[in-house]
């Protein structure tokens, strides 16, 4: 049987202790003046090294070369005293939850005015301190005042506020903290090739996280994925699945779907969630902190978010960062409040899909929000509306409204002159169905003169200039598919095999091939271009979203249909807005 790895790697003098600068300085510092004290109270969470520094310290003090902050490693006390090792008789280890009663501090008090058999001092190191009784506390007040210069008392405790203040006011107290992820993955990949197991990309982080900064709870998940780990190492599906934790595929395609405004999706993805065996509390956390990544990532625009989102790779940063635009920064809080409130209604739950079904379909419909957040995110979005209508559309309606009468007078004449002639040939027709007929031509004549062009001869240019039909296609078929088209795409080239279209970033090509879009986005090329191909998706980071060709192909987030409402009438129906003319 091995050695569980926090005992192992257990620190033996305050130099191999992590994340305590804070106290090990001080009390190297009075170690190395002699300056020390009689009690000492370490306060902190669990893990963080109470103890551990507890029998550093009397290993300090009772070397014999000391007391010193390095002890010698070679006399009696050092080696007794060392990580693991058979202990000293000098210092004695008490649990307060098993010696609490008055007659355990009465016999405390008895035995500690012995002297002490080899070392300098006797030391009782007394753990989770708060559990002694008010008797047994009050027993040890006066010795604890005033003990014989042999004796020092280290108290350790997780909640320093229930152990009676007369025993507080007379010992230093140190409080401990949480260790910072950073440090504690340094020391966990330490760890790793000490060990010599090879561990995933990613397994780390997930470590770090399951612990919550305790450095005894992230070698106690270590040492069980390394236990299980197989001849290729720890894999990254192994510690996702054996923790607990929610995929990163799943949650991308959530906040994709969340981002397109897809319910089709979105709900599908909660299925495979469930199917999965995900916890949907879990699945709910772990959407949550997803959604407090993507603020922090609006909210630092340029890389500076990599200081506070430690151990993310650079590709989910970028695929963060397009999702973060795509939402926009009134409907991620919103979103983060209704998963926050949603969570606390899934304690207890009987029924905790349904909740976390409601929460998605409450962030897929801000119309039914009448509360601020609500209001703020229709604003966002009708406001998002109009910034990112193509500049196509404005152009095309300024020349028209440019074009001087005598043209305008020409056209109508001739169309008049051509629907006269037409009347002369043509066989008389019903006179309901004259304008229908005619609609339907005007229409499709720009997608005959593409399909003209594109599927005989490869014309690169012409399929370029059909694309925003074919975005707009695609809006119609999918909302997640066009969102992750419509500002970081492009045609490529065209031959007889594929249409091969380029993706800015890897975050948006993977949600593209997870989603499985390029089916959409080929039924949209038969419809609209009349070409089968088949779909090639390559990165490309070279693809200028802000040039005005790419510009072009962007579309807006207004209805499809030109008979809904949208812009200021938009804004009067749904927020009771009113036009103020200017004079």
């Amino acid at each position: 049987m091995s050695l569980a790895l926090y005992r192992k790697y257990r620190p033996s003098v305050f130099a191999d202790v992590i994340g305590q600068e804070h106290v090990t300085v001080p009390l190297s510092n009075a170690l190395e003046t002699g300056r020390t004290h009689h009690a000492y109270l370490f306060s902190g969470p669990r893990g963080c090294g109470k103890t551990s520094s507890a029998r550093i310290m009397a290993r300090s003090l009772n070397c014999e070369k000391g007391p010193t902050p390095n002890p010698c490693g070679q006399c009696q006390s050092c080696t007794d005293l060392v990580a693991n090792g058979p202990g000293s008789l000098d210092v004695i280890e008490l649990d307060a939850a098993t010696h609490g009663l008055v007659d355990d501090a009465r016999d405390l008090r008895d035995k500690a005015f012995f002297a002490p058999v080899h070392s300098r001092y006797k030391i009782y190191i007394i753990d989770e301190a708060h559990q002694l009784g008010p008797g047994a506390a009050n027993a040890l007040l006066k010795v604890v005042e005033e003990p014989p210069a042999h004796v020092i008392f280290i108290f350790a405790t997780t909640e320093p506020d229930k152990l009676i203040a007369t025993i507080r006011s007379r010992t230093h107290h140190y409080p401990f903290r949480l260790v910072p992820p950073g440090i504690l993955a340094l020391h966990l990949e330490k760890i790793c090739d000490a060990e010599g197991v090879k561990v995933a990309k990613g397994v780390i982080p997930l470590v770090v996280r399951a612990s919550g900064g305790s450095v005894r709870d992230a070698l106690s998940v270590l040492g069980q994925l390394l236990a299980g780990a197989g001849k290729d190492g720890v894999s990254y599906e192994i510690a996702i699945q054996l923790l607990g934790f929610t995929d990163d595929a799943l949650l991308d395609d959530a906040i994709d779907a969340i981002a397109a405004r897809d319910g089709a999706t979105l709900f599908k993805t909660i299925d495979r969630v469930i199917e999965s065996g995900h916890d949907p509390r879990r699945f709910t956390s772990d959407l949550l902190e997803r959604l407090r990544d993507l603020m922090i990532v609006d909210a630092l625009k340029d890389s500076t978010a990599n200081s506070i989102l430690r151990d993310l790779p650079e590709d989910q940063m970028e695929r963060m960062r397009n999702q973060s635009n795509r939402i926009g920064a009134a409907n991620l809080s919103r979103a983060a409040d209704i998963a926050a409130e949603g969570l606390t209604q899934m304690r207890g739950a009987t029924a905790p899909r349904l909740i976390l079904e409601l929460i998605c379909g409450r962030i897929l419909l801000p119309v039914g929000d009448s509360s601020d957040a609500g209001m703020l995110s229709r604003i966002e979005r009708l406001e998002r509306a109009e910034n990112i209508a193509p500049p196509t559309a404005s152009a095309a309606s300024a020349t028209f409204a440019l074009r001087s009468s005598e043209t305008r007078t020409a056209e109508l004449k001739e169309t008049t002159n051509s629907a006269h002639s037409i009347s002369d040939v043509a066989p008389p027709a019903k006179t309901g169905a004259v304008n229908p007929v005619g609609e339907k031509q005007t229409e499709s004549a720009p997608n005959t003169a593409v399909k003209a062009h594109v599927p005989g001869n490869f014309d690169i240019a012409a399929l370029r200039r059909a694309w925003p039909d074919v975005i707009e296609d695609v809006k119609k078929r999918r909302r997640l598919t066009w969102s992750l088209l419509s500002a970081s795409a492009q045609v490529l080239s065209v031959d007889a095999d594929a249409i091969t279209i380029g993706i800015i970033n890897p975050g948006a090509k993977e949600s593209f091939e997870r989603s499985e879009s390029d089916v959409i986005l080929r039924n949209a090329f038969i419809d609209v271009v009349g070409i089968d191909r088949k779909i090639a998706v390559v990165v490309d980071p070279s693809i200028d979203t802000n040039t005005p060709a790419a510009r072009e192909t962007r579309t807006s987030e207004a209805p499809s249909d030109p008979n809904q409402l949208s812009g200021a009438a938009l804004l009067m129906q749904e927020l009771g807005a009113q036009v103020i003319e200017g004079k």
